[in-house]
């Protein structure tokens, strides 16, 4: 083999990515209560940092899915910004025995783990180190290392253990010292021990974050569960009773029924009235009545009545037994609840805390206090740990004193909102019957069907109906309003919907324009409709859009409207997330598990997947994050040939560091030439002496068979709120309705009274779509804000296989030495023969014919090629 052949071309300036230009901008302040404490440095590494330092990672308590993405996340970050990193195995137990439990991480030893549930470091729960003793072991071992920053994932006992040990460390060190088990030079170097935390628990039962790591993969192994019971249910006309873990804390079994259409549901944080047994019963018999074949009651291990007392899953079927005489069964799901892969959802979190976690320690100073990372909407913040400890304690408290409100609110606003809608949607008995004097709403899909649609209008026929009115159905989107194919909808039409997938009323992608418009006027004239509520995607906002600039031109459009954002795209303006992004995003992260599976022993392999989304990249960049995958390129960031080839020699790199496969992901419409094919034929020709190529096109199975949890209760949730806007327009401003459609029930051009209904943050938000306008790019159909941008830096930094520069002059990345050591590697193990010893000289002719900043002169010693170059040859 020649040199030729085994050097690579080299990377020029031009080529750095562009992607890394302006990592990590600081954050504004969180908006968590009322705090001036969090910060974020997402989307931005401060330039104050304290390089270097030494970490050490644990896992502590029970296991959550997303605990390997973090541990994957702190190592990777560490390494990238020039810290050494520890694993400390077995929680801490492995912290007090020491030795073989302490290891160091490297860049490879967290790859191929972040598709695997549980940790991979092992967790114990350690009764020694509750004790002083236990702890002064602990600090021993660990000055043994010089680690003096730690990365704490656990619950919040975990914490508390570590924020003590923090608070002792001083003393610890001063014990050590005295007895003479480490020097005075020695202590000087370890004086102050830093805490960063981040909570992996199932039961999302912490104090001051959304969300915490493993509850969203819980809720997928909830509701599959569910999912596989309710066909067996319903075949024998049973009545099931799911007991769900949650000893104290009813996150899961409230989530989960507003997920799976759950009759009734029990929680620790809101015990049912005196009477639940009768309500209870009153309800499993009416939906019997109606025609509805099971049953479904979901019950947290922790339930408990108004007096404290449990109630338990045994309890509920005697009552039920005893009441209505259904067969009734009872199904314990345990620790299923923790095993499985992790959610995507999971995944992104564990990795973007995992990050902030290192960004925290390497701005620590002795008087920084411990925090930990949480989540606040959507960015990934630092919060006082005591604090949040004291206030999830205080839970509890408010619970034992039978403040039930109280212990509500310390919930959080998420489990409030979640608490408000299950009541909400609970407490609507079916009517037994419409008067048909109420108002007329209409309901639509446009655009493209995604999962989720039927979940937002089965929540909005419900809450419509509850309060009297009527919704009437328009099927096939805005083919349906022109060809007149509406009819009403009933209560129990929709049973069942919040589980399916795809588009029941059926959705087309025609937008209203001005040669159907004659004909849309006509029908909604016809059929008096006094309300408007479109789910779609793109199309939906634009057919909104349409109509409510037409105001002026006819009267019929003067009602209020609302358009649910639901599109895998996740393209549409106003909103943070639209319904089927979450189930697309798992869709394709599950993929990306098998197809790397698939070359489990074969060669080196790396493989392109081409992901839908038009011209919008989130689901490749959260796909990205969620896969571990090497690169993604999307239409939002522009990205060259010369990047393409960069990337492809990291690939070289990370094969010969020890990584067997690879992934690269790409949006379907991130740049016009270069391809998915393309890009496999260039993957193909500059690796084939390294690696093999694989290409997949995923198309449309990423739009996904069964909504994920979330999807469906985020469409439960939005459709509630719409419906409960669009009464509220109707009451407020119309007047009596009467036979003679003629005079006007509703009569605005105001354009508040035409909507689009996103979440941005933590907040819904009814955005006037008028506003919008200036904010979207309609070439493009994106929306010129996207928040998951600043994501982008963070899937770069974690698929970096060795710490990069950060360049002054450009702000751009260089990998001049990990390519360095990569050609003095090939030129080492690829000795040509003396006869062609003119040809050892081309590789000495390229580094010396190029820049020092990509090829640094101390890099090239004599001493490590003698194998290559003899004295003369290189004297000459």
């Amino acid at each position: 083999m020649e040199v030729e052949d085994v050097l690579p071309p080299l990377r020029s300036p031009s080529m750095q990515a562009p992607q890394l230009q302006h990592l990590y901008r600081l954050r504004t302040m969180s908006t968590i209560d009322e705090r001036d404490f969090p910060i974020s440095t997402e989307g931005n590494i401060p330039e104050s940092v304290q390089k270097g330092k030494i970490i050490g990672v644990f896992t502590s308590g029970g296991d959550s899915q997303g605990m390997n993405a973090a541990v994957r996340a702190v190592v990777r970050m560490g390494l990238y910004l020039g810290c050494r990193v520890y694993f400390i195995k077995e929680g801490y137990q492995g912290m007090v025995d020491g030795g073989d439990h302490i290891i160091e991480a490297s860049w490879v030893s967290v790859s191929g783990i972040i598709h695997k549930g549980g940790t991979v470091i092992g967790s114990a729960r350690c009764a020694e180190f509750r004790e002083r003793q236990g702890r002064l072991k602990a600090a021993y071992n660990l000055i043994q290392y010089e680690i003096t920053n730690l990365v704490v994932i656990g619950g919040d006992g975990s914490l508390t253990g570590a924020n003590l040990f923090r608070q002792e460390w001083q003393s610890l060190v001063e014990e050590l010292v005295n007895t003479g088990k480490i020097t005075p030079q020695k202590a000087s170097t370890v004086e102050h021990l830093h805490i960063v935390g981040m909570v992996g628990s199932i039961d999302n039962d912490f104090c001051g974050t959304d969300m915490t790591i493993g509850t969203d993969s819980a809720l997928h192994r909830i509701i599959e569960s569910i999912d596989a019971i309710v066909t067996t249910a319903s075949s024998h006309q049973r009545t099931f009773i799911l007991e769900v873990m949650g000893r104290h804390c009813g996150y899961l079994a409230l989530v989960a029924a507003l997920a799976s259409e759950a009759d009734f549901v029990f929680i620790p944080e809101w015990p049912p009235e005196a009477d639940w047994s009768q309500r209870l019963c009153r309800k499993i018999e009416q939906e019997r009545r109606l025609g509805k074949r099971l049953s479904i009651v979901i019950v947290a291990e922790g339930a408990i009545d108004m007096n404290g007392n449990p109630i338990q899953a045994e309890t509920v079927k005697d009552v039920i037994v005893k009441n209505t005489g259904q067969d009734t069964r009872i199904t314990v799901l345990g620790h299923v609840q923790r095993g499985g892969s992790p959610s995507a959802f999971d995944r992104v979190l564990g990795s973007r805390m995992g990050a902030e976690a290192v960004l925290a320690l390497l701005e620590a100073t002795p008087e920084s206090q411990a925090c930990v990372v949480s989540l606040d909407g959507n960015q990934a913040v630092r919060v006082p740990l005591m604090q949040c400890v004291e206030r999830t304690k205080s839970v509890a408290t408010a619970m034992k004193n039978k403040q039930w409100e109280e212990a509500v609110k310390l919930r959080g606003i998420s489990f409030k909102r979640n608490l408000e809608t299950y009541r909400m949607l609970t407490k609507h008995d079916p009517p037994k019957t419409i008067d048909h004097k109420g108002f007329r709403l209409a309901v639509m899909n446009c655009g493209a069907p995604c999962c989720g649609m039927n979940s937002a209008v089965r929540s909005f026929v419900r809450n419509v109906i509850f309060r009297g009115d009527t919704v009437l159905s328009i099927h096939d989107g805005f083919d349906g309003l022109i060809d007149g194919d509406i009819r009403p909808i009933t209560w129990s039409e929709v049973r069942g919907w919040v589980g399916q997938g795809g588009a029941n009323l059926g959705t087309r992608r025609t937008l209203p324009d001005d040669q159907n418009i004659e004909k849309i006027i006509a029908n909604l004239r016809l059929y008096r409709v006094q309300a408007l509520l479109v789910i779609g995607g793109f199309e939906a906002f634009q057919s909104v859009l349409y109509l409510a600039e037409r105001r002026h031109q006819y009267v019929e459009l003067r009602m209020p409207m609302c358009c649910v954002p639901a599109t895998i795209s996740n393209n549409v303006p106003g909103t943070d997330f639209s319904l089927g992004a979450d189930t697309a995003l798992n869709e394709i992260t599950e993929i990306c598990d098998r197809i790397r599976q698939s070359a489990q022993g074969t060669k080196r392999r790396v493989f392109i997947i081409e992901t839908m989304g038009g011209f919008c990249g989130y689901l490749a960049t959260l796909a990205g994050l969620a896969g571990g995958a090497d690169a993604a390129y999307i239409f939002e960031e522009p990205f060259s040939i010369n990047d393409l080839i960069g990337d492809i020699r990291l690939m070289h790199v990370k094969m010969e560091e020890g990584v067997t496969r690879g992934l690269v992901l790409r949006n379907e419409k991130a740049n016009s030439n270069y391809t998915t094919d393309f890009m496999f034929k260039l993957y193909s020709e500059e690796g084939k002496d390294n690696f093999s190529t694989r290409m997949n096109i995923l198309g449309h199975m990423q739009q996904g068979a069964s909504p994920s949890p979330f999807d469906r209760n985020f469409g439960t949730k939005l459709a509630a709120k719409a419906a409960e806007w669009l009464t509220r327009q109707l009451e407020h401003h119309s007047r009596p309705l009467t036979e003679d459609y003629n005079e006007l029930v509703y009569n605005s051009t105001s354009p508040d009274t035409a909507v689009l209904l996103g979440l941005i943050g933590r907040q819904y938000r009814f955005t006037p779509v008028q506003t919008l306008k200036t904010q979207t790019d309609f070439k493009n159909r994106l929306g010129k804000v996207q928040w998951w941008i600043r994501l982008r830096p963070l899937l770069r930094a974690l698929a970096s296989p060795e710490q990069l520069e950060l360049k002054d002059v450009d702000n751009h990345i260089s990998c001049s030495s990990i390519y360095n050591k990569y050609i003095l590697k090939q030129l080492y193990r690829h000795r040509i023969p003396y006869s062609h010893w003119y040809k050892k000289l081309r590789p000495l002719l390229r580094i010396l014919a190029h820049h020092e900043d990509i090829y640094q002169p101390e890099v090239i010693q004599v001493q490590e090629m003698d194998d290559i170059f003899n004295d003369d040859v290189f004297d000459a």
